[in-house]
């Protein structure tokens, strides 16, 4: 492969990034390490107005955390920068000043305007194939804005620019581009510049099959962050968005994406967005985590929801840790499914009051605790056998005691195995736990 690919991610630093944005730069990524290629992360904010030195960091932040790094770019540097377009006036000005010298652009109250060439243009595109624009009617086609009369400039003018003076050689973007390429087309031919390979993914689309905006469920890369999945678990869900490796494996390794990955065999049709499906994939990856970044993010999300482990030991907390594995798919879920060991508070699951706490109950919940006082061992194997024998004497299902039990002191009607839960908590809260339950029903 050849060392001359070079392709560029030129987000707007309007807000945080999107899903969408964040697939077209992984795309981007996968190929530049596909052909030992460059990645070049430009911001494009020439919008004034909208653009933000906050969104832009963000979309920094959201990269490295996919484990997307660029070659080029703000904080990378490089020979073709700067890589801020509001820094690249002279640049922008230099090359307006070529199109007024070749009599392509004129004033139009204001504003400047680039004059079309009254031609048909074929893009021979990566991904879609061979398309004809026809863009010789001036009122289908009326000659494109390049500069507004604030001096701001039009993004087709500047990404064609920019492209041109970075040496772009693929340009991989989403397909809403592609009716815009006939026109940097046209403005690459001006300049005598050779325009790029284009390769225009598939849109990102809702289960009902409607353009997934930055407000739909699951748009923003900052729910992710924020919401316990792991980089290594979203960035494979991105992959399969419009790519797969032809054996309807989900769970891929990017290594070997980056081996597999070829533009021309990048989907057509449209994709539509899971989150349901990236949710199971992220409890497939949170299962294989090795113990030390388990209980790191365990940690994490706990102190996140304002769980304080200080107050516990090391061995305590890890021993609790140690119950939840493989038993949720993301960390945020965590303090839900077992805040119990960390704090005496917390509510009863109603439903599960209504089931298990009424009065022919009674007298099963404190055979439990008589069983549980006087065991000299409290572990698992010696709780599992008394709680056990206590139904046969009791003349009962176990699920007639367990329920009750758990209920009592987790609060809750499902989580970690009973038996090492009421181990980890201890004879003492054990106890105090189920009295309190006795107490209140």
């Amino acid at each position: 492969m050849s060392s001359a690919v070079r392709v560029r991610f030129a987000p707007s630093p309007t807000g945080y990034l999107h899903i969408g944005g964040a697939r077209t730069a992984l795309f981007n990524w996968l190929y530049a390490k596909h052909t030992d290629g460059t990645l070049v992360l430009r911001i494009e904010d020439t919008d004034r107005a909208r653009n933000t030195q906050k969104a832009a960091q963000a979309i920094c932040d959201g990269l490295r955390w996919l484990g997307l790094g660029w070659d080029e770019g703000p904080e990378a540097g490089g020979d073709f920068g700067p890589y801020f377009q509001s820094e690249r006036e002279a640049i922008y000005q230099s090359y307006l000043d070529k199109l007024r010298a070749a009599d392509r652009v004129y004033d139009d109250a204001g504003s400047v305007r680039f004059r079309f060439a009254r031609e048909k243009v074929v893009v021979d595109d990566v991904i879609c194939g061979r398309i004809d624009f026809d863009m010789t009617s001036a009122e289908t086609n009326p000659d494109m804005t390049i500069r507004r009369p604030d001096g701001s400039w039009i993004f087709h003018f500047v990404n064609v620019v920019d492209d041109i003076e970075m040496k772009i050689s693929h340009v991989i973007r989403g397909e809403d581009h592609l009716s815009n390429t006939p026109k940097h087309v046209q403005l690459y031919r001006a300049f005598a510049a050779p325009p790029p390979r284009f390769a225009h993914i598939p849109l990102i689309l809702n289960k009902d099959g409607s353009k997934m905006s930055k407000r739909d469920q699951g748009a923003s890369l900052n729910n992710y962050i924020d919401g316990g999945y792991l980089p290594e678990a979203v960035r494979n869900y991105l992959c399969l968005l419009g790519w797969s490796p032809k054996d309807n494996r989900e769970k891929i390794d990017v290594e070997e994406v980056v081996r597999l990955f070829e533009l021309e065999k990048v989907h057509r049709k449209n994709a539509a967005f899971d989150l349901d499906k990236c949710t199971w994939l992220n409890g497939e990856y949170v299962r294989e985590l090795g113990d030390e970044r388990f209980h790191d993010l365990a940690r994490q999300a706990l102190e996140k929801a304002g769980i304080d482990l200080s107050k516990f030991s090391p061995d305590y907390v890890r021993a609790a840790l140690e119950t939840c594995k493989g038993k949720f798919k993301i960390f945020s879920e965590l303090p839900g499914y077992c805040g119990f060991y960390f704090k005496d508070d917390f509510e009863y699951n109603a439903d599960g009051v209504a089931k298990h706490f009424v009065p022919e109950n009674t007298p099963l919940l404190l055979a439990v605790r008589a069983a549980f006082a006087a065991l000299e061992n409290f572990d698992a194997v010696n709780l599992e056998t008394a709680l056990k024998a206590t139904a046969a004497d009791l003349g009962v299902k176990v699920g007639a005691l367990v329920h009750p039990t758990r209920l009592a002191v987790t609060g809750s009607n499902a989580g970690p195995s009973l038996y090492h839960l009421l181990e980890i908590l201890g004879r003492e809260k054990v106890l105090a736990r189920i009295d309190g339950a006795l107490r209140r029903f």
